[in-house]
């Protein structure tokens, strides 16, 4: 399956796209665990500038990239005003610390976004789907559907950008028909979204759809039969390398900050 929308941006693709995905998403998570120890701004900072110098390795382009993530940041800024704003006797009341807090927990969920992000834009659903069932092979023996699970959860993962390419698109073309998106009250912008989301479900039920024939057609699911793979990743000691090493900055990250 060809890379996402994104990957047309990129003139090569760099080192971070021919390393393995299980190092990729092992790294990930640790990432993940790793800034919900953070507590302080230095911490987090920092934790911004692995994400930074990994966005520069990977080569992808910054603008596309933190445009997919759109959605993302109407929940960052409800966060902030959430976290600002303190409902006492009758009236809000706002708070300095509050919106200090507000700012931490939005950019905790944006460098998760953002880290996710460039875990999709550099593997394939292939790549992806290999990863997760190597991860849950010992599961095996117990009878656990394997290769389902792991086609399950890349799909989900890869309907992420999938999904806001599909809304921005939708977005432009209802204000090139002349939609309030951005003119009004708050209010009548809302009402005017109703003209994204409708299609925008609509056509992600027909991606699925889609997706449903192509595997029935390629009679996906069939008892008794075990997938094959044309390429056998091995994990090397590049991999092994790179992802005790990423590990290591990350667990640094939560420990001293």
């Amino acid at each position: 399956m060809a890379a996402l929308s994104v990957s047309t941006y990129i003139p090569r693709e760099s080192s971070v796209h021919h390393l393995d995905a299980r190092s990729k998403i092992i790294l990930l998570l640790v990432y993940s665990i790793s800034i919900f120890f953070i507590d302080s701004w230095e911490g987090m900072f920092a934790a911004a500038a692995l994400f930074v110098g990994a966005l520069l390795l990977s080569r992808l382009p910054w603008g596309p990239v933190f445009k997919v993530a759109l959605p993302v940041y109407v929940i960052a800024v409800f966060t902030v005003l959430a976290n600002a704003f303190l409902f006492k006797y009758g009236s809000f009341a706002f708070r300095l610390e509050g919106l200090d807090r507000g700012f931490f927990f939005a950019v905790r969920i944006l460098l998760l976004v953002w880290a996710s992000l460039i875990l999709c834009y550099t593997s394939t659903s292939t790549q992806l789907t290999d990863a997760l069932a190597s991860f849950m092979a010992p599961l095996r023996r117990w009878k656990v559907p394997v290769d389902d699970v792991a086609m399950v959860f890349s799909i989900a993962l890869r309907f992420i950008p999938v999904t806001a390419d599909e809304y921005l698109r939708i977005r432009d073309a209802q204000w090139s028909r002349g939609a309030p998106l951005s003119d009004g009250p708050i209010l009548a912008r809302l009402r005017a979204h109703t003209s994204i989301l409708i299609p925008l479900f609509v056509g992600l039920f027909r991606r699925a759809d889609t997706l449903a024939m192509a595997m029935d057609a390629r009679c996906y699911g069939l008892p008794g039969i075990m997938r094959t793979r044309l390429v056998e990743h091995a994990f090397g000691g590049k991999e092994i390398a790179i992802t005790v090493l990423g590990s290591a900055c990350c667990i640094a990250l939560a420990v001293l900050w």
